[in-house]
């Protein structure tokens, strides 16, 4: 199956944490990586008294089911030092997922697609990047890229390439 995730980082070196959150995944059992976007500098959002992040979508392909990737995604995180101490805090790493074509899931868990994913440009400019004609919710992320009130402050900080270096 095809999953998009999000990934995103505003603590320590934010670009090798994430290239790291990358190969671990691409090493998972059952899973590929099978695409990355560009790297985009955004400010902040919910809490706004914090640095920058850099933040990234890949598409993944998968024979996990959902919970079993977001438990993989999950241990990634705590692997690369993640602690959940504040509710949209700064973070080493956030991998979130985003969206399973034809996935529609609720539960205390994981909710497909993400709920916040439509709302927010720093997760809709790299999802653009890789899946720009995807339909979530009647409308392509491109769709709703174009709608998202904070699209101006989204920097492109580096190519699809980012991920090699």
């Amino acid at each position: 199956m095809k999953c998009f995730v999000g990934l995103g980082a505003n603590l320590g070196d934010r670009a090798r944490t994430l290239r790291l959150a990358l190969r671990q995944l691409a090493a998972a059992p059952g899973v590929t990586v099978a695409q990355v976007s560009a790297l985009y500098e955004t400010p902040p959002w919910g809490k706004t008294d914090q640095p920058p992040f850099l933040n990234a979508a890949a598409c993944l392909l998968t024979d996990l089911a959902p919970h079993q990737l977001l438990r993989l995604c999950q241990g990634v995180e705590q692997g690369l030092g993640r602690q959940r101490q504040e509710h949209w805090g700064p973070r080493t790493i956030d991998l979130d997922l985003l969206h399973i074509p034809g996935v529609t899931l609720r539960d205390e868990t994981l909710t497909l697609p993400h709920p916040y994913l439509t709302r927010r440009a720093f997760v809709l400019a790299p999802l653009a990047d890789i899946a720009a004609g995807e339909i979530i919710s009647d409308r392509t992320v491109a769709e709703w890229l174009a709608a998202a009130e904070d699209r101006e402050t989204i920097v492109k900080v580096a190519g699809k390439d980012w991920p090699e270096e």
